[in-house]
This record gives structure tokens, sequence and C-alpha cells, in this order.
């Protein structure tokens, strides 16, 4: 397993800055993506030119201190320091806001205040909880937003790539097992704070990357809370001899919070590995 040195986070978090300043792109489209009964919005970018063009559909993570955060930030500001990065490789870019959150939020209740409630009961009711969520009503909005971006003009269905933070992550490991179509899988802190704690949640995505048919690249820093189930997917994976590819960069800023949103503070290392292997795996 090969790691990855470069500056210091300081350094790195200006880096990023200043490549987003230098990328402009236009607003993005605020769509609507029915899952079930609710009505899910998403911001949607696409690269210029009629296409049809490549897309990735990205999952944001469980949230932050209310149901507008992520990873420290606005998720409306999160999609834009994501979506240039995207497109400037030519790629649409498909932020979904799944219930409760952001876009979203009046679509149903917030997931950390769910946790928080079933926290309350102890943590197994937590562990069940969050077990529930990514795999029932959060991975319904997953497959919404997935069937929603298939159909969006511009796009072609045929090179579709999922990319996930954290919770996120799972779904995205998730999503393939229910839709085959998915040519390329790349997960941010997959499970870094969950894993270890949830036997069935380890179970549950063993079986379903044994069944997954994409690509899979699994990044994590490593500070991160946990980069165990980096390791354990990519045995199973090597086990199965389905294509994959681990990343375990070195410490990003000072913190396990900063080693697990290294999806934004060290885009310019991730940057190269990343587009190298979704081209390779969704533009052939």
């Amino acid at each position: 397993m090969k790691a990855f040195f470069f500056a210091t986070f300081a350094l790195l978090l200006s880096s990023a800055v200043s490549a987003q300043s230098s990328t402009s792109s236009a607003p993005p489209q605020i769509v609507e993506v029915p899952s079930g009964t609710l009505h899910l919005k998403a911001y949607l970018w696409k690269p210029a030119g009629p296409g049809p063009f490549p897309a990735v559909l990205f999952h944001h993570g469980s949230g932050g201190d209310d149901a507008q955060h992520t990873a420290g930030r606005t998720m409306a500001q999160a999609a834009a320091d994501l979506a240039p990065v995207f497109l400037q490789h030519g790629y649409v870019f498909f932020y979904l806001c799944r219930r409760g959150q952001g876009l979203s939020a009046d679509q149903g209740p917030f997931t950390q205040d769910l946790l928080k409630q079933a926290e309350a009961q102890g943590p197994e009711s937590r562990k069940q909880k969050q077990y529930q969520l990514v795999t029932g009503s959060h991975l319904d909005d997953a497959l919404a937003g997935l069937a929603f971006l298939k159909t969006a003009p511009g796009v072609d269905p045929k090179r579709i790539a999922v990319v996930g933070h954290s919770f996120g992550g799972m779904l995205a490991l998730l999503s393939d097992d229910h839709d085959s179509s998915v040519r390329a899988v790349v997960t941010f802190a997959a499970g870094a704070t969950s894993w270890r704690a949830s036997q069935e949640l380890r179970q549950r995505i063993f079986a379903s990357v044994d069944k997954i048919s994409a690509s899979i690249m699994l990044i994590y820093a490593a500070n991160d809370y946990d980069t165990s189930p980096g390791t354990d997917i990519a045995a199973e994976l090597e086990r199965h001899h389905k294509p994959h590819l681990l990343r375990i960069y070195p410490a990003v800023g000072r913190t396990s919070e900063d080693g697990h949103n290294l999806l934004y503070f060290a885009i310019p290392e991730w940057e190269p590995d990343v587009f190298q292997f979704l081209d390779a795996s969704v533009k052939r």
C-alpha cells in the first residue's frame, strides 16, 4: 500500500482555495428529485457544450451541527467547493440533498437528530438506527438520485460514477449493488466513524461489494478516525478479484476530524489520483 506525502495542512488548504477560485462555473440548476412520496432537491452543474457528458452523483455525509451544514461548512458551500473540480475534468456534477438535509431539509427529519434521539436510549440503539438509515430510507434517496441522473439531459447514462463522503461513502458502495450500470465508485472516509461498532454494517457492505461490477476507489487520510474500513473492504475486493484501488494519504491537519474531511482540505493531492481512476473507469 503506497502512501503519498504532501505539504502542510495550511499550504494544502491555501492551494485548494486558490484552485477553486481560479475555476469559474455557472450557477447550478436546482432540480427536484422524486424519492417515493418525497420531493428531494439537488444541485446540478454541467460542463460547457452539448454533451452527452460522463456524470458524477455525489453523496454527502450524515451532517454537521444542523441540517444546513456538513463537514464544517454549509451544504451549499460544500457543493460549490467540489463542483469546479469535477467540471474542469469534463464531468456533470450532481449533488443530491437527501431527506432532512440542505435543500431537502423539509422532506424529513435530520439524520443527526435521529441518531441523537437513538443514542439517548443507548449505543446499541444508535448503531441500529444508523444501519436502518444507510440501508433503508437514505439508500432509497441515493437510488432515486441515480435514476434521476440517468435521465437528465446532457448526461450519458452509460458513463456514471458515484462518489461519497463518510456516511455517503457507505451509500455509494451500496448503490451499485442495486444498479449495475454504475461504472465507478469513489469513497472518501467511508465508514470511518461506524465500521468497528457494527458487525451488521460490515457484513452488509461485504455482501454488497461482493456483487459490485464497478471499479472501486477507497480514500482515507492516515489520521482519520479509522482507516480499517478501507483495508478490510480492499481485502474483500482482492479476495473476489474485483477491480479496486486503496489510497491512504498522510495525515491532514491536526485532528481526526481534519483527516476525516480530507475530501475538502486536500483537493490538490487526491485530484490527480481520482481523475486518473475515473477517466480510466468511466470515460473509456
